[in-house]
């Protein structure tokens, strides 16, 4: 190979290499995050936050969890979500070295029109911020920090066990809270199905609770679950025909 060819696949290597490295950069999205109120990080333990988790003590993310700004949090179709975090741009409160920490989204972070954007008023639209747990926080900066810049990405979530399904309301309505999601951890779409019906297309009430309008009493229930990635999987008579309310039942789990 001549000269000219040699330095023309050395040029189209480099550009080859940036190309790469760019397309790595860009996964990860520039925001701004806080120190949740709460040292577990879960400022509504007794409503169970806008996803509707409950004590985030009894859940299955460690105490790593995350309130997200309306534009994240997108009318709570984004809990369950996993988020790698990492704070940067700023040598006083950002631990040496960056490091990351995965955060799961359980709350919504509420705007403040009273506040500037930039003091107090974190969470106003379209600004995109992450209220952080204790734990998360501590992770990646300084307590004494009001505000940090950070980068975050979506990641797959690494669940133990399987889907948790856990039902309420009455002979006229029927809900599931839907936790403990692996992959892309975001719900999108749930049927459910009883030993006499067929597949029922259940609608998102609030967070990751789904409802319908059926009487389910004495049937054992199936469930099909649908991640925003678009993979759908089933789990048949995860409940016997002598559930109740109030009760937790585990279906299958999502893996790569």
């Amino acid at each position: 190979m001549d000269s000219g060819l040699q330095q023309l696949a050395l040029c189209l290597f480099f550009i080859l290499c940036r190309l790469f490295q760019a397309t790595a950069e860009d996964d990860w999205k520039i925001a701004t995050a806080t120190l949740s109120r709460d040292r577990d990080g879960s400022s509504s333990v007794a409503t169970g936050g806008a996803c509707g988790y409950g004590d985030l003590r009894q859940s299955s993310f460690a105490g790593y969890s995350a309130g997200l700004s309306g534009k994240l949090f997108n009318r709570g179709s984004s809990c369950g979500a996993c988020l790698e975090v990492r704070c940067v741009n700023h040598i006083r409160w950002c631990l040496q070295g960056s490091p990351s920490v995965v955060v799961t989204a359980t709350d919504f972070c509420p705007p403040n029109s009273g506040l500037s954007s930039d003091y107090g008023g974190w969470c106003n639209f379209p600004k995109e911020h992450l209220e952080l747990s204790h734990a998360a926080f501590t992770g990646i900066a300084e307590t004494r920090a009001e505000m940090i810049p950070i980068q975050y990405r979506r990641v797959k979530c690494g669940r133990r066990g399987g889907l948790r399904f856990s039902l309420s309301g009455s002979s006229h309505f029927f809900q599931v809270l839907i936790s403990n999601v692996g992959l892309d951890g975001e719900v999108v779409g749930v049927k459910v199905k009883g030993h006499t019906t067929a597949w029922i297309p259940m609608a998102r009430n609030w967070g990751q609770n789904w409802h319908s309008s059926l009487d389910l009493i004495g049937q054992s229930l199936s469930f099909e679950v649908t991640l925003k990635g678009g993979k759908t999987i089933a789990s048949y008579d995860v409940a016997p025909p002598y559930w109740r309310f109030g009760m937790t039942y585990q279906g299958k789990q999502f893996h790569s």
